[in-house]
């Protein structure tokens, strides 16, 4: 009998134009046998550009960043349809930064000083096709927009019409930070049932992932922090 063939590497693309924290990611992944870094680019012009060559699986993207920051580039990959998510990496947690990164349709938001195994893990989470954002950030995020949220008492807004109530059941534990395994027995089903109905709630809604289903989920105010 033949072995299976290992999993291919994930492939990562870093952008940020200092040097010396280029070489620290490289050394910090660079011991990981599953991911390989395939380029380096040192502002926002040359990241969209090695994107759109190298293909990579995951961009770690800073934000700060000549010619084009990290939003911008991350949207121009985005609008590209390029089969390329974005993990950006930023030393400021400022929430326009956080919102613009996740409407420009980043797929994570980290702090540069998670631990290093933070950092591994969202990355290989990012090229599973999950989305990650630092619980801090998104909890300073929502604290500061909690009295600008609509009322969760109200009517809720047409956007949510096309799901069922199961489906909104779904979202509501999404927004709460709640894995499929932790929702399924939360709602008495199977997880795989809950996997449908996340992929049905995503597809509904024209959501790239599940942190851009939290997001819509406190904008409408279906959900509230703290709550």
């Amino acid at each position: 009998m033949t072995e299976a063939a290992a999993p291919r590497p994930v492939r990562v693309l870093l952008a940020d134009d200092q040097p010396l924290l280029r070489t620290g990611f490289r050394m910090v992944l660079g011991v990981e046998d599953d991911l390989d870094i395939v380029g380096e680019a040192g502002d926002g012009v040359e990241a969209v550009e090695l994107a759109r060559r190298l293909l990579p699986d995951v961009v770690l993207m800073d934000i700060r960043m000549p010619r084009m920051d990290g939003v911008a580039a991350t949207r121009a990959i985005v609008d590209a349809r390029l089969p390329v998510r974005v993990l950006v990496l930023t030393t400021f947690e400022l929430d326009e930064y956080v919102v613009g990164a996740l409407r420009a349709g980043a797929s994570g938001f980290l702090a540069k000083d998670v631990p290093a195994e933070d950092l591994v893990t969202a990355i290989r989470t990012v090229a599973a096709g999950e989305a990650v954002v630092a619980p801090r950030i998104l909890r300073r995020l929502l604290d500061r927009f909690a009295d600008v949220l609509p009322d969760p008492a109200a009517v809720p807004p047409p956007v949510l019409d096309p799901l069922t109530e199961r489906e909104r059941e779904v979202l509501v534990q999404v927004a709460r930070g709640l894995s499929n395994a932790e929702i399924a027995r939360a709602l008495s089903v199977s997880e795989t049932t809950v996997k449908t109905h996340v992929g049905h709630m995503l597809t509904k809604l024209r959501l790239r992932d599940r942190v851009q289903a939290v997001v819509l989920a406190y904008e409408t105010g279906l959900v509230r922090p703290g709550k």
